[in-house]
């Protein structure tokens, strides 16, 4: 391993000097075929993220995530307050689908997937190297004086990463609010919603912070992932990893010579040019073994790879691979605890999906007024005054919606009328009374049935209780 007989990556972090000082990384611009795949990926989810809000499905936005309001769209599925069991379900769906991929692939969600990563790498990072040059430049540009072309650099690229921010702000507003909301906002003007523009630079500020300063410590410093798949992997995972057996052999690592016979010398494949230290995005050494600041974005693999090529050496000294790969030449098996993983998040799958099925896109509910008792109306005829409310989970307006008593017989009597109109994502309450003759009353408190109709069509049933005198029967 790197520095043999020396560990002293596991007691601080590499970006931290002895002096508890920020390190700033100046990572070398990544190329090869994990790169250019990490760019496909990069794109397709970049372009996921800016359209999802302002695409709809069926009226509804394809994602929303409105808290205030707690209303969200999951994939054009929308999810009010009383669905909120089906939004938790999906998150835990979302969860037990990143941990069984942790276990499988490690860290590989943070390399490939993660907004963090997919902008910090392929978006401000490439925009640095356009500007201020590769490692070797940035490096220079920072220890020099701040003379007219460092300003000019610095100026430009912190313009352009706070037009870049302002634009993901916006678009993060989107998913908070809803698109339209948004467009309607920027169409009234900013001085119409003072107070929206003021959040909206805050998150542009958060934004530029992450990307102009904390950059990687985000990964390393404030998200928990990294240190949650500690306690997920094993030997069997499939990570980035260095092939140490390979790489140091019997004598360790050599620089390389042309024309040296290194497996008669004793000496491993690595030929330490650092390479993979010097690419890779949180500064670690990845020859120390899998390490929770590593994000597997794979471009150890490419740079490591090129080398390996140079030298008439074959490729793979550093590559995806598990533990037991490396040292006994295993084959990757599904264990039993990724086969626990899986499964439950196929129950968990087959749980939400039922629970869709039967959702109905209309909900009511009748509950008696509290304090209030019965009344008796006439001889046979006993009253009670309910509040009602019916929710229009759809994008159209509910004509001619009244209500029923299905069970037992009796009347409905609406106070604001006998028919109602639902809005489109909305809903209607009012109160109602319901009379129902003494003959039909089996205790002093018994359930009935109501039907909420449109016209002549049953869209809904509820229960709720009914207060008499006494018993009858």
């Amino acid at each position: 391993m790197a520095d043999q007989g020396k560990e002293v990556f596991r007691d601080s972090i590499g970006t931290v000097t002895e002096e508890g000082k920020r390190s700033w990384i100046f990572p070398k611009k990544p190329s090869g075929k994990f790169y250019e795949y990490r760019k496909y990926v990069s794109y397709f989810l970049l372009a996921f993220l800016f359209l999802s809000p302002f695409l709809k499905i069926n009226g509804n936005q394809f994602l929303m995530f409105n808290v205030m309001e707690r209303r969200f769209n999951i994939f054009g599925f929308p999810f009010w307050p009383q669905d909120f069991h089906l939004f938790v379900i999906s998150m835990i769906i979302g969860v037990v689908f990143v941990i069984l991929f942790t276990v499988v692939f490690g860290r590989i969600f943070c390399g490939w997937i993660c907004p963090q990563t997919i902008f910090m790498e392929m978006v401000f990072r490439r925009i640095e190297y356009w500007i201020d040059g590769d490692r070797g430049a940035q490096m220079r540009l920072a220890r020099q004086a701040w003379n007219a072309e460092k300003i000019r650099k610095r100026v430009v690229k912190w313009i352009i990463f706070f037009v870049i921010s302002f634009l993901i702000a916006n678009v993060f507003l989107a998913y908070l609010i809803g698109s339209d909301q948004l467009i309607a906002y920027i169409t009234e003007g900013p001085e119409a919603h003072v107070d929206t523009l003021i959040a909206l630079l805050i998150f542009t500020g958060v934004f530029y912070f992450v990307f102009a300063w904390f950059r990687e410590q985000v990964c390393i410093i404030a998200c928990p992932y990294g240190r949650l798949q500690g306690v997920l992997l094993d030997n069997k995972s499939i990570v980035v990893a260095y092939d140490h057996v390979r790489g140091e052999a019997e004598n360790g690592r050599k620089k390389f010579r042309k024309g040296e016979d290194r497996e008669a010398l004793g000496f491993g494949d690595c030929i330490d040019c650092k390479q993979c230290v010097h690419v890779c995005p949180t500064g670690i050494d990845i020859r120390n073994g899998t390490q929770l600041e590593c994000v597997n974005c794979t471009a150890c693999i490419d740079a490591c790879d090129h080398i390996m090529e140079s030298v008439n050496l074959p490729k793979g000294l550093i590559r995806y691979a598990s533990e037991d790969n490396i040292e006994k030449n295993a084959s990757f098996t599904f264990t039993p605890r990724m086969k626990g993983y899986a499964a439950v998040l196929g129950i968990l799958m087959a749980v939400l999906t039922g629970m869709l099925f039967l959702r109905n896109d209309v909900e009511a509910s009748v509950l008696r007024l509290p304090g209030q008792l019965y009344e008796n109306k006439g001889d046979h005829i006993i009253s009670n005054v309910y509040t009602y409310k019916i929710i229009n989970k759809t994008v159209k307006n509910i004509e001619d919606v009244n209500i029923r008593l299905l069970s037992p017989e009796g009347m409905v009597k609406l106070v604001s009328g006998e028919h109602i109109t639902v809005p489109e994502q909305g809903l209607a309450e009012g109160t109602l009374f319901v009379e129902i003759d003494k003959a039909f009353l089996d205790d002093d408190r018994m359930k009935i049935k109501l039907g909420v109709y449109s016209g002549e069509d049953l869209i809904e049933t509820t229960t709720t209780s009914f207060l008499g005198p006494h018993s009858y029967r």
